[in-house]
């Protein structure tokens, strides 16, 4: 009579697949524990892209998840903003704000969401700036016309994640309104704007935007990598652009 037999290894090898979907499951339900939600949980693996000292009481609302600055961009932003005062038109949880504070003299951010407002503050004093950044709970484009800086940074809400299904995300798309007016209102506090928009944006009509000035300003487009992966494109309008800024 013949035998057969089943290898040891072939048992071993379900045993260790089922270790890992159960583990997978335990995962989730333990993210889901934790108050993130299942919208979410891909973000949440990328936590400490996001803030690096997350572990350390970093808070953020559902929609600061996917719509904050990974640190590594929000640190090249602001090295790039020259080092003076800095307008943070829509703060959100802070990721930008805080860079910036600790890169430059002073920083404005607003948000016209409280309770963004008061993560963002909480953020703030887990990286130890939260002296240097003036928080205001406000409209945008209502405080405009009041506002003074040396550059204004503008990161309006992309929409969701749902951005990315777009094949070419015209400036429409932004929130609360249109890319061509919140840079309109930014230019009329100063010429030197930073854009961070999604990396599917439509690029002509970004270069339309330096075209609203007279004379049209300069403008600088870079690719915003996180572990050679495309997060986004931020756009350098007037001295911005190329360096050119000094403070």
């Amino acid at each position: 009579m013949e035998v057969v037999s089943t290898p040891r290894t072939c048992r071993r090898s379900k045993k260790r697949n089922l270790a890992k979907r159960r583990e997978k499951i335990s995962g989730k339900r333990k993210l889901r524990g934790d108050g993130v939600s299942p919208l979410v949980e891909k973000y949440w693996f990328q936590r400490y892209d996001l803030f690096s000292r997350y572990d350390e009481g970093i808070k953020m609302d559902e929609e600061g998840w996917f719509s904050v600055t990974p640190e590594e961009i929000a640190i090249r932003h602001a090295e790039r903003s020259g080092g003076g005062s800095v307008i943070d038109c829509f703060t959100g949880v802070g990721g930008n704000a805080i860079q910036f504070a600790r890169r430059c003299y002073s920083v404005v951010a607003i948000d016209i969401d409280p309770q963004k407002v008061e993560l963002a503050s909480n953020n703030a004093k887990i990286y130890g700036v939260e002296s240097y950044i003036d928080f205001i709970i406000g409209d945008f484009f209502e405080l405009a016309p009041s506002l003074k800086g040396d550059v204004v940074f503008i990161s309006p809400p992309w929409g969701g994640p749902s951005y990315k299904a777009v094949d070419n995300f015209t400036l429409d798309l932004l929130k609360p309104k249109d890319g061509y007016s919140v840079f309109q209102a930014a230019q009329r506090i100063t010429p030197n704007v930073i854009m961070f928009l999604p990396r599917n944006v439509d690029l002509h009509q970004v270069e339309e935007l330096s075209w609203l000035s007279s004379p049209p300003l300069n403008i600088e487009i870079e690719e915003n990598y996180v572990q050679s992966k495309l997060k986004g494109l931020t756009i350098y309008f007037g001295g911005t652009a190329f360096g050119l800024l000094k403070l």
